[in-house]
Formats: structure tokens, C-alpha cells, sequence
């Protein structure tokens, strides 16, 4: 299994704070940005997913639809959509299985210490379910209305 642009993206089923089981072929027909983000409740995370919950309308203008993974359970994913009135699905990845399958599950140092962890990161599925961008080791300040602009154009493109 590979990732890669221009390929179909890789399928997968993870448990979604909607209380359901959640593919990525279910949201064959939109786009979908998938964002894999380190840990809930943290200062980077707290502002991309408040970033995305800025931009959420007009991505759904878009017809766009966007998912954030990592690692956190179900209970923590529920208590950031809370605190934060997140509009969107977070799903949760507690086996790093499909971190591992976008190949963002990385060696990470901090303070010294190595350890493994989800790189942040980035990827536009268009509505056929091929990957067509992506970026890997996101800096948060200014990445949604990056990641908006490049869906308005595949959009205005299609």
C-alpha cells in the first residue's frame, strides 16, 4: 500500500465521534480533507482544529468535508468538540493503523526525548477518492486558508 498524488487514497474505517464507524469511501462524491493532528486539548491542535471550525462553512460550499484523526480516544475527541464546538467529525486512530498507512506516524523529539507520534499533516481526496495534494510536517499558522485556497481551485477546475 502506497500513498501517493494522482493515486486512489487508501481506504480506511475508524471509529468518528458521531458514534459511528466511518470509512472514507463514505464520503465518495466530495472532497475530504483528512488532517492528522498530534494530540487534543494541545495549543498547536486547538488552534488548527479552531482554524478548520473558521473555515468549515465555506468548505462546505466547496462540497468539501473535513476529518481529523490521531490517536486520542473517543472520550477526549468528545470533550474537544465540546470545549471548542468543533463542527466537524475528529476520528480516532488509538492503533496508529491508518497514521501508519498515510505515513505519518513518525519518530518524534521533544526536550531530548525520542518517541513516535503523528507528524501534522494534510491531504485533499477529491470526489473519485484520489489523493490530490497533500502536505507533511504542517506549521499551523496560516495551513486552513492554504488548504481552502487549493480546494477552491480543484473546485473551480472540475
Amino acid at each position: 500500500m502506497t500513498i501517493a498524488i494522482g493515486q486512489p487514497a487508501l481506504d480506511f474505517t475508524l471509529p468518528a465521534s458521531n458514534g459511528k464507524m466511518v470509512s472514507l469511501s463514505d464520503f465518495r462524491g466530495r472532497y475530504v480533507v483528512l488532517y492528522f493532528y498530534p494530540k487534543d486539548m494541545t495549543p498547536g491542535c486547538t488552534a488548527e482544529a479552531c482554524d478548520f471550525r473558521g473555515r468549515h462553512a465555506q468548505f462546505a460550499e466547496l462540497n468539501a468535508v473535513i476529518l481529523g484523526v490521531s490517536t486520542d480516544p473517543m472520550k477526549r475527541h468528545k470533550a474537544f468538540i465540546e470545549k471548542y464546538e468543533l463542527p466537524f467529525l475528529l476520528l480516532s486512530d488509538e492503533q496508529h493503523e491508518v497514521a501508519e498507512m498515510y505515513r505519518v506516524w513518525k519518530k518524534k523529539k521533544n526536550f531530548g526525548k525520542e518517541y513516535m507520534g503523528i507528524e501534522r499533516s494534510t491531504f485533499i481526496i477529491a470526489p473519485d477518492g484520489t489523493l490530490v495534494q497533500e502536505w507533511r510536517g504542517v506549521k499551523v499558522k496560516g495551513h486552513v486558508d492554504e488548504v481552502l485556497a487549493e480546494v477552491a481551485r480543484l473546485a473551480s477546475s472540475r
